[in-house]
């Protein structure tokens, strides 16, 4: 069975409520995104909700997945309608044929290599190296899955700086990476922290996938003790606020380990944390900085 895909051209104004109206009207599926990427024009954005003053690109691709029997100049018109624009905008169509969907997304992700010792590795993949530690993860619903710069930062100081036996705070931890992962290279009494319970519920399930012990839980206000390494892969805005308490977290001669910051954020993150501890680049990538810095013994 055969599928039509459709690809719209339109603007950031209009693309969202276009989308919204072809779901409803009886897509499979509904995207957007910027029609110049791969170009000199493309425009990226990233950055913290709120940080970005006009989200989406002024030439827009809405696309979209339809029966095949769609009469797609119909429905285009009926949601060009709904979407608030006046005439029929630009589109193409072509027959994309059905397809074993498990198996081509699964070709899409391959084993990442972090450093020579440490992957991370889809499970339906061999690994690629016996000998490294390899930490088994999942794409999917997975807040996290080792291919995101900051992760990447995090997991690369991480093979160099964990020692065996180091007690280990991931705050905000996700699918549980960067704490499983730890405890892949040696770490233990490892916990991990996240508001989202569906993401504890993930940690837990990766951690038992990889036969490692960590403690997860949904609570911060539960959360007690000094751990030997602190790591905080969140965003800038949320990492100044809690600068206290995840400082706290720190014991003295420990390590704080901060990421999901971008370059142009990273001075004003090392002033925050600056009555805490000392912080300075630990490195980059993609236009996102790592920050690492140890805690006064005094």
């Amino acid at each position: 069975m055969a599928w039509l895909s459709l690809s719209i051209l339109t603007d950031c104004r209009h693309a969202d409520a276009l989308a919204d109206a072809l779901l409803d009207a009886g897509a499979l599926a509904a995207s957007i995104e910027d029609a110049d990427a791969g170009t000199a024009a493309e425009q990226p954005q990233f950055g913290e909700p709120g940080a970005i003053s006009q989200p989406g690109w002024e030439r827009s691709r809405v696309s979209a997945l339809l029966p095949p029997d769609a009469d797609v100049d119909q429905l285009l018109a009926t949601c060009a309608a709904q979407a608030g624009l006046g005439d029929l905008p630009a589109y193409t169509e072509e027959e994309v044929a059905e397809q074993d969907w498990v198996r081509l997304t699964q070709s899409q992700f391959s084993p990442i290599r972090v450093t020579e010792r440490l992957w991370i590795v889809p499970s339906w993949h061999a690994a690629p190296d016996p000998d490294a530690i390899i930490v088994v993860l999942d794409p999917g619903l997975a807040f996290g899955t080792g291919s995101h710069p900051t992760t990447l930062l995090c997991l690369e100081w991480l093979a160099q700086g964990v020692t065996a036996g180091m007690s280990v705070l991931d705050y905000g931890c996700g699918s549980g990476i960067l704490a499983i992962a730890a405890a892949r290279l040696g770490a233990a009494g490892v916990v991990g922290v996240d508001i989202d319970p569906q993401a504890v519920i993930a940690a837990r399930d990766n951690a038992q996938r990889n036969g490692v012990e960590a403690c997860f839980s949904d609570s911060a206000r539960e959360l007690c003790g000094q751990f030997d390494l602190v790591l905080a892969n969140i965003l800038a805005n949320p990492l100044k606020v809690l600068a206290p308490a995840i400082s706290a977290h720190v014991r003295p001669g420990g390590s704080l380990v901060l990421s999901g910051i971008l370059v142009e954020q990273g001075d004003e993150l090392i002033a925050a944390y600056a009555p805490y501890l000392p912080l300075r680049p630990a490195g980059t990538r993609d236009g996102w900085v790592c920050l690492a810095g140890v805690k006064d013994r005094a």
